[in-house]
């Protein structure tokens, strides 16, 4: 197997007496598109921060591409673009020139950055605001420049922490689909967010974190499968001493003529438990099916709704 994009192993950290990471594990292959799902606070940013420099850490091992983020900085931060949260660059220079400054942090000469900047203006929708302030620019413009700034060196592993928070939803779905591109064209990306939609639509492996902990790692439908709450109910009409010994390989609850069944995949379970009904001589008055999420396995695992 190839060597890990990264590899994050028993790693800790505390400030002060708040423990914002508690021994955590994590593995992102090459090519790979994984989110970090978690409420705020949950010790994402934390993370990121240490896989970038910009943090110590106090414990464990942090490694990209085999080379480790504290001994090898130079190397790993050359692999990494992140998108951070917060805006951190000097706000009376275009756009344009931010981004040239960037690219020269990475060593590359304003003769070769120059198509790549044009490239990434053009492709986030940034060209009529080429030679506009940050401050000039509105909150949507602002996620698409930091953006830029983290793809104009053209790295191998992409970070982006909470890319679409307090967007609208159209730049939401316009990013989405430059996120896809990139990861079919085998960017490794990182993505840190609390929308348990967005982690569903992107991601191929998803870990959840609480309280600075991994409590869950897999594909989002595995997490599902595993941990969901998906389910059939159906109103049945009046019922005079059914035999439900035909309902017998399938779990249920009921509660006077309303059945609640538990599966995994409603759409396939849906047509035997209408067989099944059918055999006891009763009218089905209406079916509901309940699909599971993501968020099933977060109140399954937390108790508590990720945005509590």
């Amino acid at each position: 197997m190839s060597i890990p994009a990264i590899e994050v192993s028993g790693l800790t950290k505390s400030y002060g007496d708040v423990q914002a990471l508690r021994g955590v594990d994590i593995t992102i292959q090459k090519g790979e598109f994984f989110g970090l799902l978690g409420p705020n606070g949950a010790g994402k940013t934390t993370l990121i921060n240490i896989l970038t420099g910009l943090v110590f850490r106090d414990n464990g091992t942090t490694n990209v591409f085999g080379k480790d983020t504290v001994k090898n900085y130079r190397f790993t931060r050359s692999k990494i673009g992140i998108a951070a949260q917060e805006l951190s660059v000097d706000w009376f220079f275009p756009i344009e020139k931010l981004l040239f400054f960037q690219a020269g942090y990475y060593g590359l000469k304003p003769a070769e950055a120059k198509p790549k900047i044009n490239d990434l203006l053009e492709r986030l929708g940034l060209s009529e605001k080429r030679e506009s302030r940050l401050r000039q620019l509105s909150g949507g413009m602002k996620r698409r420049f930091q953006l830029a700034k983290a793809l104009v060196h053209d790295p191998e592993i992409i970070i982006l922490d909470e890319p679409t928070a307090g967007v609208d939803v159209e730049l939401r779905r316009d990013l989405w689909d430059y996120l896809r591109d990139m990861h079919s064209g085998g960017k490794t990306i990182l993505l840190t967010t609390h929308y348990i939609e967005e982690a569903e639509m992107l991601c191929e492996n998803v870990a959840i974190i609480n309280k600075g902990k991994i409590l869950k790692e897999g594909s989002p439908k595995n997490l599902t499968d595993e941990l969901g709450k998906a389910g059939i109910t159906v109103q049945l009409g009046k019922i005079e001493n059914a035999d439900e010994s035909y309902l017998s390989e399938f779990t249920y609850t009921r509660e006077e003529n309303r059945y609640h069944f538990s599966v995994k995949n409603p759409d396939s379970a849906m047509p035997q438990i209408i067989q099944q009904l059918s055999k006891t001589d009763v009218q089905i008055q209406s079916i509901e099916c309940n699909v599971s999420s993501l968020e099933d396995v977060f109140l399954n695992l937390t108790g508590k709704g990720i945005n509590e």
